[in-house]
Formats: structure tokens, sequence, C-alpha cells
């Protein structure tokens, strides 16, 4: 899919976090950047960035929440998608550290060549739903019907395209997330704080 071609992206970024102990997940910092930060960065390229969580002063984003809050993956996706514009969109975890610009242009890449979406496979070949691309109208069109609680039983009946992890620049790193605080841990080792500011701002 050409860079330059409109798309827009759905953040899921609330949820309990129970494996994580709860509280805010999405807020938590990798790099000393917030997790859905980390995600908002990788979706740059978007036309729009929906966030389905609580408000933030950051990312910059158009932030929706699903009813009632905490109702699970499908009902966010259904209030994410409300809001979007463009034929396609990129639909992401807010808890993936490692994701990046060229992961999502592989993935819209392979959705527009399938017609229909696509999701990205992690290093068990495991569909990972909250990692992928797809037509907006044939997302729309399944939630219609579509009764159940699952991301697997609604996206998969689309038979998305399927884009080993191996395919993306990065491999799988894209598809780690932090479920639970040994992942968190893992991905801050991983990735050096930011060095604090210098007295008087970065011109100082």
């Amino acid at each position: 899919m050409p860079a330059a071609e409109p798309f827009d992206a759905v953040v899921l970024a609330g949820g309990a976090a129970r494996r994580m102990g709860g509280g805010d997940k999405p807020g938590l910092r990798v790099g000393g950047t917030p997790l859905v930060e980390r995600v908002a960065a990788a979706a740059r390229a978007a036309e729009e960035l929906v966030v389905v969580g609580p408000p933030r002063d950051r990312p910059a984003a158009r932030y929706v929440r699903e009813d009632p809050p905490g109702a699970g993956p499908v009902p966010a996706l259904r209030a994410g998608l409300a809001c979007v514009r463009r034929p396609w969109f990129a639909l992401l975890a807010g808890d993936l550290p490692f994701v990046r610009p060229e992961d999502l242009a592989a993935l819209l890449a392979a959705a527009r060549r399938h017609g229909t979406g696509a999701v990205l496979l992690d290093a068990d070949g495991r569909e990972q739903w909250l990692l992928g691309a797809w037509r907006t109208e044939r997302v729309r069109a399944a939630l219609a019907g579509y009764t159940g609680g699952s991301l697997r039983g609604l996206l998969g009946s689309l038979g998305p395209a399927p884009v080993p992890a191996a395919a993306l620049a990065d491999g799988a790193r894209a598809a780690f997330d932090c479920d639970t605080p040994e992942d968190l841990a893992a991905a801050q080792t991983a990735v050096p704080a930011d060095p604090p500011e210098a007295p008087g701002g970065p011109s100082a």
C-alpha cells in the first residue's frame, strides 16, 4: 500500500489490565515514554488516530469509550470504528512497545493486496488480532451482525491475509505486548530510558 494512501488508526487502550495487577497499563513507561504514546508514534502516518480509552493529554488523538467502559475488545472496536472515515484502518493494542511505522505499512500493503485485511502472526504462528489492517466497510458489515465477544470470531471470519513476523523489519518484536509485570520489565530492559533534560530545557 503506498505510504501516501490515507488510512486511520484505532488503538484499544482501555481494559482492566488484570494480569498487570490493574491500573493504567497503556500509561506505563518503556524507554521513558508511555506505551500508548509509543503505539501512537507507530501510527503517526494515520489521517486520524482514534484511541479507545480514558482521555489523556498525550498523544493527540480522538478519544472515545466503549459502552460500558471495560466491556471488552469487540465493543471497544465498535466505538473506535464509528470514528473511522478512511477506507482502510490499522487496529492496534495500546501496549505494544516495539511496533514501528514500517510494520503498519507492511500490514496495510498486505491488506490492500488481499482486499479485506491482514493480521500479524507472531513467532509461534498465532494471529495477533490487535495488530492488523482492515478494509473499513468489511469490518463494519461484520460488526453489524456480530453478537459474540471475541475479536478472533469477528475478524477471523473475514479471512485476512496472514503476515508472518519474519516478514517485518524487526521480526517478532512488533508483536511483543506488555501483559504482565515480567513483560514490562523485559521491554524496559530492552529500551534504555530517555536521558534527563538539561536544566533550562533542550537549548540550555
